[in-house]
């Protein structure tokens, strides 16, 4: 007798989910704007890498002339985002957090996320690279991903239970897992960084909506790792204090890095800060003078993202020396600072491979292994989000044989890059936050980013 009744309930309940048109055009809708989302990421990271292959023939031909490119087209960037887009500022991330925020009027959220600032972030980020600073698409990826799947509200049927803030978490983890093409990445990052309320984490869909930008990422590059694969045999224990001496040393310089990132775009009465917050451009100019004359003296090992580099370490050339590493964090640090759209992921892992390179230099016998895990030390020192560190990095490196060490070091270096400085990306997003209430306050019809100026203190990440 219970047979029958099992298959009619059955039946029900297959027919009240075929007949719910309105949970299937919802899944349709968060599906497409997933793919429309890697595909817009996709397009970053073409233009991207087309504009900083540009910017090294023109290195190579004209050397001296970076003297006069970089800071010409570095202020012009600047001139550019305050203008038209001042919350394409930096990176994105603290946007990203900024627009979740319970202050945030649900009509004031497109001050930091929209297709507008996604297609201005795109080519901003790119001419960035263009112009040879050592910047990242990767954060700025978190943005457009987020703008594009925010604007799936717009298609979302009535009484849909997805709300804005899912939306938001699941675009901008979709913006790192189709940038990274780590789509296991992208879920962490949701979870640890994103995502600041349980029911945002809970839905299976939006889960599903970051596994396919990633998959959209990896249908276009290949699923071949950024970086190769690391060929590891047992970890010996002789590899445990130039591990640790490695974890230290990045859990140190990234929470310095962090701290000086947040103290400079912060406001402040100093010289330093009065100048960059009272003549943007010129201070955008006298930094991209600065990263130019850095990269010179680097022989060009400062100039870009760093990837190149980072592969070069792991796969046993000798890319860079002592010094590079220290002219590439004073690159990164004004190249963040001087109000140019973009990230700081893709240097962080170049630093934290030069750390580990040096290190392992110093045993005689360069081992990969310390690169890695001096990679995914540094990140999580800076970005204070130590288990989307570990794993981006095992997922572009193919290290999954070094889990262990990888989750360790990640969670000491964060650990010790907290005695230091504040999560770097909340400062930023709080700091955002606060001039957008303050300018509702004064004039409470405000909604236009170009009144409110949300990136006014600076979104740099």
């Amino acid at each position: 007798m219970s047979e029958p009744s099992s298959e009619i309930g059955a039946a029900d309940s297959l027919s009240r989910e075929l007949s719910d048109w309105r949970s299937w055009a919802a899944r349709l809708v968060i599906i497409g704007f997933a793919v429309l989302s890697g595909l817009a990421v996709i397009a970053l990271t073409w233009l991207s890498e087309a504009a900083l292959d540009t910017f090294f023939k023109l290195h190579e031909a004209q050397p001296w002339l970076v003297l006069l490119w970089t800071p010409a087209l570095t202020a012009a960037i600047v001139w550019l985002t305050r203008r038209w887009v001042p919350a394409a500022a930096g990176s994105g991330i603290p946007q990203v957090l900024a627009a979740q925020h319970e202050d945030i009027l649900p009509e004031q959220r497109g001050l930091f996320v929209s297709l507008k600032l996604s297609l201005a972030k795109v080519l901003l980020t790119s001419a960035g690279l263009l112009a040879g600073l050592s910047t990242g698409r990767e954060g700025p990826s978190v943005q457009v991903a987020a703008g594009v799947m925010h604007h799936a509200r717009r298609w979302l049927p009535q009484r849909s239970h997805f709300n804005e803030r899912g939306l938001l978490v699941a675009g901008g983890a979709a913006g790192v897992a189709a940038a990274f093409n780590t789509p296991l990445g992208g879920v962490v990052f949701a979870i640890e960084e994103l995502s600041r309320r349980p029911e945002d984490r809970a839905s299976g869909l939006l889960i599903a909506a970051i596994v396919i930008a990633g998959l959209v990422a990896v249908s276009a590059f290949g699923s071949g790792t950024y970086f190769g694969r690391i060929q590891v045999e047992a970890i010996a224990w002789s590899l445990l204090m130039p591990g640790l001496a490695v974890t230290l040393a990045c859990g140190a310089a990234g929470g310095l890095f962090s701290r000086l990132l947040s103290w400079a775009l912060s406001p402040g009465q100093d010289r330093f800060r009065r100048f960059r917050q009272v003549h943007p451009c010129w201070f955008a100019a006298a930094c991209g003078f600065a990263v130019a004359s850095i990269g010179l003296a680097s022989s060009g090992h400062s100039f870009g993202s760093g990837y190149m580099a980072t592969r070069q370490m792991l796969e046993g050339q000798d890319a860079t020396q002592g010094l590079d590493t220290v002219l590439r964090f004073l690159a990164t640090w004004l190249s963040a600072i001087c109000g140019v759209p973009g990230g700081i992921f893709a240097p962080s892992l170049t630093m934290g491979a030069s750390i580990g390179h040096e290190i392992a230099s110093l045993t005689a016998d360069p081992r990969p292994v310390l690169i890695a895990i001096g990679m995914a030390a540094f990140l999580a020192a800076v970005t204070q989000a130590p288990l989307t560190a570990f794993i981006i990095v095992m997922e572009m490196v193919d290290g999954h044989a070094m889990v262990l060490s990888l989750m360790g070091s990640a969670m000491l270096a964060a650990a010790l890059s907290r005695l230091i400085a504040r999560p770097f990306y909340d400062t930023l997003a709080r700091q955002m936050v606060a001039n957008v209430v303050a300018a509702r306050k004064k004039a409470p019809t405000i909604v236009d980013a170009s009144e409110a100026d949300p990136g006014r203190t600076g979104a740099a990440g």
